[in-house]
């Protein structure tokens, strides 16, 4: 016999026999009969077994605790029960694997989610990070279909990289040398020249210069993959791993840009509450009672699109004690992010033109020679999701902004060479993931929103 999902089964109707596999989360009965709430990961729901106690090795039946993995034949009958359609009679029951209920570490009761991070192999089991974990496939899904159907291309850009997209430093480094003896060179320095690669590599913090090569040819693409930043940050809003998805778009100005932006976070939230209701149901009752209501605040508002010096203004103007100070040129913390969006506008907010001393040298200057065409995202409950630019395509006006800041040139030669031959106005963003999932479940800390966070002193898992 076939086996089915319990996501399948609770919409079948009773009446024939059945093969369901999956993992004990709660048994109840008596001597004469128990009650199974088998979950095999589908779906939210767990599907009731029902154990007649006579008809079963009472050996066997010792072993069906919460955590042990079971096989279940049996007849899907109408339940007599509330809050569900059907059931199964059990006519045969396989154990693959018992669960020891002295030392198995997720019982039948409330769990901390620092708690569950120290056994981030199990917490997969709970029905919040099932939650979680179904959300963000159905994400990852949707962001790989929005692109699709709109004829852009996925690119996939290198994880080891030579340069650094950000101009931060905060890398980690990728060699092949014996860290006790890595070879010198007649300076006293580390010899990269004899690794792996020849020169010093890391592990890269963005996609986007490799992103913008190919859309200077195939027109419009995106990345989608892992990227990586060595700070030492430990909050709830920070990963040493995480994913990001990154737009590059050819002939896109920055006006082009924050339409893509607006739409695509609407098609992805849209999409959340289409096909992972249960799911969000489910995080709103229990993590965060406004979190539906906030999904649907996004989509029935438009985004206002203001510039930094109207978002200073704004804030300056705010009866209000900020934490961090608030002044022109000053970069915006997450606290005058959502002021902005929760308190003054009430709808997400897109901020442009940014200081060009607070931004990355690949933006587009404006003509007043102080700001960039820069572009921030900010969503309620999260801040920014979304940064991203119109890119600078011209050649001495890149090339200038490099020596300013002192960026190693030799580093970026192939980078320049696309504002030699054939350059065209293009724009792009990034969106984090993590950030996403975030704003979706609304879920407290990043850490909660990837199957194993990597931080700041913890890669255990």
């Amino acid at each position: 016999m076939p086996r089915e999902k319990v996501k399948q089964l609770m919409t079948s109707e009773p009446g024939r026999d059945v093969l369901v596999k999956g993992w004990v989360r709660t048994r109840r009965g008596s001597k004469q009969v128990s009650f199974v709430a088998l979950n095999d990961g589908s779906t939210i729901n767990n599907i009731q077994v029902v154990i007649d106690m006579q008809a079963f090795d009472e050996d066997k039946l010792r072993l069906i605790t919460t955590g042990a993995c079971l096989a279940v034949e049996g007849e899907l009958v109408k339940s007599e029960g509330r809050g569900q359609k059907v059931e199964i009679q059990a006519k045969k029951i396989e154990i693959y694997g018992p669960a020891n209920p002295e030392k198995y570490p997720l019982q039948k009761k409330g769990h901390s989610m620092e708690f569950l991070r120290e056994i981030a192999h199990l917490r997969f089991r709970t029905n919040t990070f099932g939650a979680v974990f179904r959300i963000r496939h159905a994400m990852a899904y949707a962001i790989h279909k929005y692109f699709n159907d709109r004829g852009f291309y996925y690119l996939h850009t290198p994880i080891i990289t030579g340069s650094d997209a950000e101009g931060a430093g905060e890398m980690f480094r990728v060699t092949t040398f014996d860290l006790n003896d890595a070879p010198r060179d007649k300076n006293g320095g580390v010899d990269y020249s004899r690794d792996f690669f020849g020169k010093e590599t890391n592990l890269t913090v963005s996609g986007q210069l490799e992103g913008e090569m190919g859309a200077l040819s195939l027109g419009e693409i995106y990345t989608f993959g892992p990227t990586f930043r060595a700070e030492n940050s430990n909050t709830p809003r920070h990963l040493a791993e995480f994913w990001m998805i990154e737009p590059e778009m050819a002939f896109y100005d920055i006006d082009d840009n924050m339409d893509l932006a607006e739409d695509l976070t609407k098609y992805l939230i849209t999409y959340a509450l289409d096909n992972c209701y249960d799911d969000l149901e489910f995080l709103n009752n229990m993590i965060d009672k406004g979190l539906i209501d906030r999904l649907r605040f996004v989509l029935d508002n438009e985004y206002a699109r203001i510039t930094y010096t109207q978002a200073v203004d704004v804030l300056l103007k705010a009866d209000k004690q900020w934490e961090f100070p608030v002044g022109w040129g000053k970069d915006l913390q997450a606290e005058h992010e959502r002021y902005l969006v929760e308190q003054y506008y009430k709808r997400p907010v897109m901020i442009t033109d940014y200081p060009m001393d607070i931004k990355a040298f690949y933006m587009k200057q404006n003509d007043d020679g102080k700001t960039v065409r820069a572009l921030d995202v900010l969503f309620p409950f999260i801040g920014e999701i979304i940064g991203g630019s119109q890119r600078e395509e011209e050649y001495d006006k890149l090339e200038r902004r490099i020596k300013e800041l002192g960026m190693p040139r030799e580093q970026l030669w192939w980078f320049m060479e696309t504002r030699k031959f054939g350059t065209a106005p293009h724009s792009g963003f990034g969106l984090g993931f993590e950030r996403l999932i975030l704003f979706v479940t609304g879920m407290k800390n990043i850490r909660d929103v990837i199957p194993f966070p990597r931080t700041p002193r913890s890669a255990e898992f």
